[in-house]
Formats: C-alpha cells, sequence, structure tokens
C-alpha cells in the first residue's frame, strides 16, 4: 500500500478523533495536543514505506530523526505548561465567547481542526519526496541538516527563556514588569520561537527538494516542487495567529505598543532604537 494512502487515512482517524472529543469535553485544544506527534509518525510512516517496498533512503532516515527531535522537544515543553491536563488554549476560549456557538463549532471544523490537521499531513509531505527519489547524501543535506538543528536549538532556547520568565512572574504573584519577556532572543524577535519553529519545516521541505534534485527532478519537481505548499501555510498560520495574539496581548499591556514599534515580529533583527522626544 503507498504510505501516503496510510498517512491520509491515519490523518482521518486522528482528525475525527480531536473532533469527537472537543465535543465530548468542550475542550478544542485536541489538536494542539496532537501537533507534536503526528508528524513524527507520518514521517515514520513515509521511512518504513519505503524500505519495505525495496527503496529505503538514508536521506529519508535523516529527516525522520530530525522530526523526531523535533516532536521530543515541544512535546515536554507543551507538556510542562500543562497542555496534557485539559487546559485549553485561551485563545479558543475567547473566539467562542465572539461567535454563536454553531459558527464556533463551523470554525472548530473547518480550521482548528480540518485546517491544522490537514496542515501537519502537509509539512511531512517532503519526507514522502526523499523516499521517492533515494539517492546519495550530498553537500546541500549537510548544510540543510545543519541549519534545521541550529533552527531547533535557537527555538529550545527561547521556549526556555519565555518558561523562566513565566516562572518569575508567577513567583511574583503574576506580575512582573512590563508583563511580557523582553530579554533575550525576545530583545531580537517578538516571537522568535515562532521563527525558528517554521524555519524548521522550510529547512525539512530544502531536504526533500535535494532529494529530487539528486533524483533528475527538473526545477518545477526539484527546487520549486509541491510539497513547497506545506511550509507556505505553516507560515501563513504562524502569521495569523501571531496577528491574533498580539491584538490580545496589547490590549492587557499598554507597554505592548512600544515594544512592537522597537522590536521585529518574527525574523530576529537588532531592535530599533526609542522614539527621541522632542524638544520644546
Amino acid at each position: 500500500m503507498d504510505p501516503l494512502l496510510i498517512v491520509v487515512v491515519v490523518a482521518a482517524l486522528a482528525s475525527a478523533a480531536c473532533w469527537l472529543l472537543s465535543l465530548i469535553t468542550r475542550d478544542t485544544s485536541w489538536v494542539d495536543r496532537a501537533w507534536s506527534i503526528v508528524p513524527v509518525v507520518y514521517v515514520w510512516i513515509f521511512v518504513a514505506g519505503a524500505f519495505v517496498q525495496g527503496e529505503g533512503s538514508v536521506r529519508a532516515v535523516v529527516m525522520g530523526l530530525l522530526a523526531t527531535a523535533w516532536g521530543v522537544r515541544l512535546t515536554f515543553n507543551f507538556a510542562r505548561k500543562g497542555g496534557y491536563t485539559g487546559m485549553e488554549d485561551y485563545r479558543w476560549a475567547i473566539l467562542r465567547q465572539r461567535m454563536r456557538p454553531w459558527q464556533f463549532q463551523v470554525f472548530n471544523v473547518l480550521f482548528i481542526i480540518g485546517y491544522q490537521m490537514t496542515l501537519l499531513v502537509l509539512i511531512t509531505l517532503p519526507a514522502y519526496l526523499a523516499a521517492q527519489h533515494p539517492s546519495a547524501l550530498t553537500g546541500w543535506d549537510a548544510v540543510f541538516v545543519i541549519a534545521f538543528l541550529g533552527f531547533l536549538i535557537g527555538e529550545t532556547i527561547a521556549d526556555q527563556q519565555q518558561w523562566l520568565f513565566h516562572q518569575r512572574k508567577k513567583q511574583a504573584g503574576g506580575t512582573l514588569a512590563p508583563g511580557f519577556v523582553t530579554t533575550g532572543l525576545f530583545r531580537f524577535s517578538r516571537h522568535p520561537n515562532f521563527f525558528f519553529e517554521q524555519a524548521q519545516w522550510w529547512m525539512f521541505y530544502a531536504i526533500g527538494a535535494t532529494a529530487a534534485v539528486s533524483g533528475g527532478a527538473g526545477l518545477l519537481g526539484g527546487v520549486l516542487n509541491s510539497t513547497i505548499i506545506g511550509a507556505a501555510l505553516l507560515t501563513v498560520l504562524f502569521i495569523g495567529s501571531t496577528i491574533f495574539t498580539e491584538s490580545l496581548t496589547a490590549g492587557k499591556y499598554p507597554a505592548y505598543a512600544e515594544y512592537r514599534r522597537t522590536t521585529s515580529m518574527l525574523i530576529p533583527w537588532p531592535p530599533r532604537t526609542r522614539a527621541a522626544v522632542p524638544h520644546r
């Protein structure tokens, strides 16, 4: 059986489970709990399928290991924040209040579950592409693997800095000026963890594209192949989510407006200077 078909079936079952659980528990964060797990499963299905078909790829195995490292790190960070203890994403609760019940259920089916669970399949398709084009590793593979690991380390550092800030904030009774983290990597980006997360999946795409190029695919089938849609839609999701999250943060913390003015949203960049006070 084609590994892609197996992944589609598994994804459909996982989506149905998330939908049913969201109805039973009135908690729409089940996709969040699956986010760091199902992509790893999908990648290893692609890897195993290639070996079963007698076309095992070292590159695909490397991609499986990278996806696993990504999943383990993200699962750990989500778990320590209470993600698996029944805590719903606060943004879903806010949207539920702003919508009629039937509107929120449509949003739940089409976006929270439909869009996101489909996206989790799409971002793993470069591994399927690599499994279809088994070939020797190249220097480009080394560049993209090293970049992936660098972005993985960057996200780990950013999440740790954010975790430590919120621990100090909790110890301070829930208030710690300015109310949000602005030091470390957050001095150069308002969401460095989001940037590094997206960058890893762009590197994942690049490794799959390298496999296609090595296998003799042309420009459209190699460098610019159809699996790019996963990384592109992930970026769209993160940008949209960031804009919505920041609208909530800005309403809660007055100092956030200045932080937003001086600090890059995603791409780490030296902060802009504060506005000068005009002389009278």
